[in-house]
């Protein structure tokens, strides 16, 4: 039996460096929001990990989709790219400054993996278990137009501006 519904976020970027630090802390606020603190620091660490991969290993474009989804009891996160290569685990020298990020990633979750996608690429990912306490997502107020945009003119049509696209952006 379901206790709650599945909770999902994607986000597609380009594996650079600052686009990492974004997903970062947009991993990071997804956690908060569903009330998973206690993962962040693992969710992170490991997100981390598998977009440097992406930036170190795959084609020119490095774009790539992260997902998280929360379902019962386990976080799932996930890196899909357009490498077919599938990641090689490799014991690194000990002075050796790259070469840990799988193990890291095998270190901080409760299992994880790398499964082809046939020509379009690869999807690794980690699982991380979800404390029972995960709390249900709060219901969101429900705004009506004349409160939300109070210097709106009786001249518009207040179904139109109700209902515009929404449109959001990434400060980096």
């Amino acid at each position: 039996m379901i206790t709650h519904p599945s909770r999902h976020c994607t986000v597609e970027l380009q594996a650079l460096p600052s686009r990492i630090r974004q997903v970062r802390r947009i991993v990071s606020a997804q956690l908060r929001y569903w009330h998973l603190d206690p993962l962040i620091d693992k969710a992170m660490l490991g997100v981390t990990e598998l977009l440097t991969n992406v930036h170190r290993h795959a084609g020119p474009d490095k774009m790539c989709t992260v997902e998280i989804e929360l379902l019962l009891d386990r976080l799932t996160v996930s890196v899909h790219d357009h490498d077919p290569h599938l990641p090689q685990p490799c014991e690194a020298d000990p002075l050796a400054t790259c070469g840990r990020g799988l193990a890291l990633v095998a270190a901080v979750s409760e299992s994880w993996g790398a499964r082809p996608q046939g020509e379009h690429g690869k999807v690794v990912w980690f699982t991380l278990p979800a404390p029972s306490a995960a709390m249900p997502l709060p219901t969101m107020p429900e705004y009506r137009v004349p409160d939300a945009i109070p210097e709106l003119d009786s001249s518009v049509d207040r179904h139109a501006a109700r209902h515009a696209p929404a449109r959001s952006a990434v400060v980096g």
